[in-house]
């Protein structure tokens, strides 16, 4: 897989202003912060079929993908590949490597709980709930903490993370941006 630099991909950018810029984050994400070039393509949603019918992107020219910190973007070009994209390119370190690298992002009025931290809260809150619920109705609701803790394990590994999927679906993560535009900062 390839990858390129902030710096590199907004060098670029400027050379070559027609450049495809993907960002695969959900749209609450977007809404908040992005690029000024990526256009918006939820992994969940991506249809690379429907990028090149489209014109949006050409099978032999790159595309750059975002996403927050790269390993979406790593699953999208993973994606393109496999739908016969010579070129998907990762931007290393997503999103918040461009903004620490000083590059100029638009940003919304919507302010939004990560993804990584939301599984984190959520991963939190069952695994308490089974401590508590084990210890003062059943013993046998330990297994949810169990449970919880075994999937923080495999997605640790396998670097797959189911309830990150279901949580990117949830309905506070869809809500539409109101605005692409948002306010240039850098």
């Amino acid at each position: 897989m390839k990858t390129i630099s902030p710096n590199e991909l907004s060098q670029r950018l400027a050379a070559e202003p027609g450049s495809v810029v993907i960002d695969v984050r959900t749209p609450v994400e977007y809404a908040e912060v992005h690029v000024p070039q990526a256009r918006l393509e939820p992994l969940d949603k991506l249809a690379p079929s429907s990028l090149a019918s489209s014109g949006t992107a050409s099978k032999d020219k790159p595309v750059y993908i975002l996403c927050r910190s790269g390993q979406r973007a790593a699953k999208a070009a993973e994606k393109l590949a496999a739908e016969g994209f010579a070129q998907p390119i990762v931007v290393e370190g997503g999103t918040l490597a461009w903004i620490s690298a000083g590059l100029p992002v638009n940003r919304g009025q919507v302010k939004v709980i990560s993804l990584e931290r939301q599984v984190r809260i959520v991963a939190g809150s069952l695994v308490f709930i089974g401590v508590l619920l084990g210890w003062f109705v059943h013993p046998a609701f330990v297994w949810l903490s169990g449970f919880v803790g075994a999937g923080l394990v495999f997605a640790g590994i396998t670097d797959f993370c189911g309830m990150g999927l279901l949580l990117a679906k949830a309905p506070w993560n869809q809500r539409a941006p109101s605005s692409n535009r948002g306010q240039s900062a850098s």
